[in-house]
């Protein structure tokens, strides 16, 4: 009994100055120990606007009725539900959002709270500000997939075709009431300057896009009236940067921070891209996959293919189509690599969707006409009854294209022949029925395929603020 309360009073006494030491460590401002490395990764893209509609239609003119695109070949799939908050047919910024913060806030507003309103910050609505933060009283910030990933020590990166502070990619890394205030959001990417959000701690990894215009100060022709030079800052905080395609190709791809902004707004149409000045989405994910990779952990990246959302805005549909293949080959080349990095996608997910469907339609009945190419206008094309091949007409005897929209600047006053030697140029506009300047988003609900670690959890149908939670119990990220 002696020796056993002797034993006890020694291990009492070994805690004790266990604790005693540990308690010392804190105080004298030791370190805390290392987050663990983690060796997950996921691959969010997104289709801007590219609604089920148009994925079918691209999925022809790329490679015919009886093809594949690489997304229909992802094992998972499910339904998505887009609404937002306020809105039944959602805009970007709050559909982006409810993937990224499983949270759905109103129309303009991006990953804050719903009861966040979309004003600048003199409480106007919906008014261009490029230099705007929320009132405080006007809702808080929501905490993203990126900034979660980053702080359990992730690699992070964002590629898009768009201005890298545009609604969608933004909606990874900023908290704003109006989606406009691009020179507020381009600030939150720049470590230790002012606007930073600290919550990416030392920076996002990889930024790869257009859009650096909000980079530069009005002075040098650029938009920030603070006239504040963005990328020096990026660069002095340790970025490689890169604003053509020879620069580009010259980014190192061992770990480092990079940042390349192409163009000063957008990036160009696939279609009309020089491919001496600018990459393609595939050559960006592939270039964002070798720099996150050589970090030796997992990472998050978001891809997306920004400009099909605007073509078809135009209601220009080649242009449309055309990027949606440009995604679809960004998804293939990531495939591709991560099956060569992590065989049998065992430790990485992939998701595919979109943000919200547009009015895109195809109108019948008209018979197959393989994949868009010289002499073949394709889906492009106008109707031709598949029982003779002769053209349909409308109730007057006019010819009508395959593709039309529901609105937009295409719009007829008068219906008459169609040219079918133009519908192959890349500036012919499809129809649309109501006549507005740009075309509008629809409310139709989008497709969503996955394939790799919890891509089964992935099926039905999904409001797409769920989508958030999905990815987060796929890699057991708190």
């Amino acid at each position: 009994m002696k020796r056993n309360m002797l034993c006890l009073l020694i291990l009492g006494l070994v805690f004790a100055v266990t604790a005693c030491n540990d308690s010392d460590s804190v105080a004298s401002g030791e370190s805390p120990p290392p987050v663990p490395t983690p060796t997950k990764n996921v691959l969010f893209f997104l289709g801007d606007g590219m609604g089920i509609a148009t994925l079918t239609a691209a999925r022809i003119y790329s490679v015919g009725e009886d093809g594949d695109l690489t997304i229909d070949t992802l094992p998972e799939t499910a339904f998505v539900h887009t609404y937002s908050n306020d809105a039944q047919v959602t805009d970007s910024a709050p559909s982006m959002s409810a993937y990224m913060t499983g949270l759905k806030s109103n129309n303009e507003v991006i990953s804050m709270s719903a009861d966040t309103q979309a004003t600048d910050t003199l409480g106007k609505p919906y008014q261009l500000n490029f230099d705007s933060t929320c009132p405080p009283d006007n809702g808080h910030a929501v905490d993203t997939l990126l900034e979660k990933m980053k702080a359990a020590n992730y690699g992070t990166g964002i590629v898009t075709t768009t201005r890298v502070t545009h609604a969608t990619p933004a909606a990874t890394y900023a908290h704003i009431c109006h989606r406009d205030a691009e020179n507020t959001i381009a600030a939150a990417l720049v470590p230790g300057g002012q606007g930073f959000n600290a919550k990416l701690g030392d920076g996002v990894d990889v930024i790869l896009g257009g859009g650096s215009h909000y980079f530069t100060p009005a002075a040098a022709g650029g938009t920030r009236g603070d006239q504040r030079n963005l990328i020096a800052e990026l660069q002095a905080a340790k970025y490689h940067y890169a604003t053509n395609k020879q620069q580009f190709d010259q980014l190192p791809t061992d770990g480092s921070k990079l940042i390349a902004l192409f163009t000063p707004n957008h990036m160009s149409y696939d279609l009309d891209r020089d491919p001496e000045q600018e990459p393609s989405l595939a050559e960006m994910t592939e270039k964002a996959i070798d720099a996150l990779a050589a970090k030796d952990k997992g990472f998050f990246l978001m891809v997306e293919g920004g400009r099909i959302d605007h073509a078809l805005h135009a209601t220009n549909a080649r242009r449309a189509l055309q990027d949606t293949v440009a995604f679809d080959d960004a998804i293939k080349v990531a495939l591709d690599k991560m099956q060569q990095l992590d065989p049998g996608l065992q430790n990485t997910l992939i998701v595919v969707t979109a943000d919200h469907d547009h009015t895109l339609q195809m109108n019948g009945y008209s018979q197959r006409t393989g994949k868009t190419q010289e002499g073949n206008p394709g889906v492009l094309g106008i109707v031709k009854s598949y029982v003779n091949g002769a053209n349909s007409t409308d109730v007057e005897g006019n010819p009508y294209t395959i593709i039309g929209f529901g609105n937009g600047p295409g719009h007829l006053a008068t219906r008459g022949p169609i040219d079918e030697n133009a519908l192959e140029s890349a500036d012919f506009l499809q129809e649309s029925v109501i006549p507005l300047k740009t075309e509008t988003h629809g409310g139709g609900d989008v497709f969503l395929a996955a394939q790799g670690l919890g891509a089964e959890q992935f099926s039905g149908t999904l409001n797409n603020d769920r989508v958030f939670d999905l990815i987060k119990q796929a890699i057991d990220l708190q």
